[in-house]
């Protein structure tokens, strides 16, 4: 996912936070008192150690390693992220990937990537995993489970999870800089953003698009969905909405125009539009 900030009003006098480097970006981790942001940093630590495809010990770098060779014992984590990617798979029309091709580049679909007994394979040596349009989100759902706390804020570059307060979030605009939009929520969500603005890391096939923002209730299933409905076609994209009423959108085009669908408005209780161009 590209690095897209969401900020909020923090709250002084009863939160505890911290500010981390993590996943090749930055945390940030809000939670009551009593609550240790640095025990949820610890986990994220743990999760990243296992997931990155950059770290040679991950599971994600020994499934990488042993391709076309033997399978891969990995932890529960590794598995139930996979089990998600290959849901997002089929349920994005096999827009959303996570295999690729080593020496191309190219996504390609699932067939060979092979799940049994806590074990994991790719049954090609020229293919490799990478979690990067799922592992953040799934990163900050899987925190957000482990913190327990009543409410609380987790962020990972453009991946959040705010529940149990109100909060101001905003939506950062790429093109002339500042916010899109300002919302305060109505209710627990996960919020992630996907464009391709320093390197076009994701096929799109809409030259148009810029950048979309997902709201949804699960953050895994958000920064997956972010990730496929930038890549679609306009056509899919609408019938991807019209199946899946409960996911929310914003999109931003490249004439700095914004389309938001009834869903994105369905989770926030006030939404203010700081442009003036919508569809």
């Amino acid at each position: 996912m590209l690095i897209v900030f969401l900020v909020l009003i923090p709250i002084f006098c009863l939160a505890q936070s911290g500010t981390f480097f993590l996943m090749g970006t930055y945390a940030r981790i809000e939670l009551p008192r009593g609550y240790s942001p640095y025990k949820v940093y610890g986990y994220l630590r743990d999760l990243e150690r296992k997931l990155s495809h950059y770290m040679e010990d991950s599971d994600i770098s020994r499934i990488n390693a042993s391709a076309g060779v033997s399978p891969v014992k990995v932890s529960d984590e590794t598995l139930e992220v996979l089990g998600l990617s290959m849901y997002a798979y089929y349920k994005s029309y096999g827009f959303f990937k996570v295999v690729f091709d080593k020496r191309t580049a190219k996504r390609l679909g699932i067939e060979n990537l092979k799940i049994r007994g806590g074990e994991v394979f790719l049954t090609d040596g020229r293919l490799a995993l990478d979690l990067g349009g799922i592992g953040k989100g799934y990163a900050v759902q899987k925190a957000y489970e482990r913190a327990g706390s009543p409410w609380g804020f987790i962020g990972i570059a453009g991946d959040m999870k705010v529940w149990g307060r109100r909060r101001v979030l905003a939506v950062k605009d790429p093109i002339g800089g500042g916010s899109l939009v300002q919302m305060v929520n109505a209710k627990d969500l996960c919020l992630s953003t996907s464009g391709n603005y320093h390197r076009r890391h994701i096929r799109s096939e809409d030259g148009g698009l810029y950048q979309i923002t997902v709201v949804y209730t699960d953050c895994a299933l958000a920064d997956a969905y972010a990730t496929a409905l930038f890549a679609m076609p306009p056509e899919l994209r609408r019938r991807f909405l019209k199946e899946n009423p409960d996911v929310g959108v914003l999109e931003l085009y490249r004439d700095g125009s914004l389309y938001l669908n009834a869903a994105f408005f369905s989770y926030f209780e006030r939404v203010i539009f700081l442009r003036d161009k919508t569809n």
